[in-house]
């Protein structure tokens, strides 16, 4: 599917000098950061790394907590 954007010409310059040293179309380099930014950025995928980012701030806390716990006389 063909686009029409505008990009800042700092960028574009930017994208055109990175598409020459990757050896890629100008078309490629762009239908190729488009589809990195959608996953990167998708509802699903943020969900889920915040979902594993708590996970693992809770396993640590837990085990924080046990730690301290443990030396505790009931």
């Amino acid at each position: 599917m063909k686009v029409a954007i505008s990009v800042p010409d700092a960028i574009f310059h930017k994208a055109e000098m990175l598409a020459s040293a990757l050896n890629k179309s100008r078309s490629q380099l762009y239908a190729e950061a488009l589809a990195n930014y959608v996953r990167t950025h998708s509802a699903h995928n943020i969900t889920q790394r915040t979902n594993a980012t708590c996970e693992r701030e809770s396993t640590a806390l837990a085990a924080a907590q046990f730690q301290i716990l443990s030396r505790e006389t009931w």
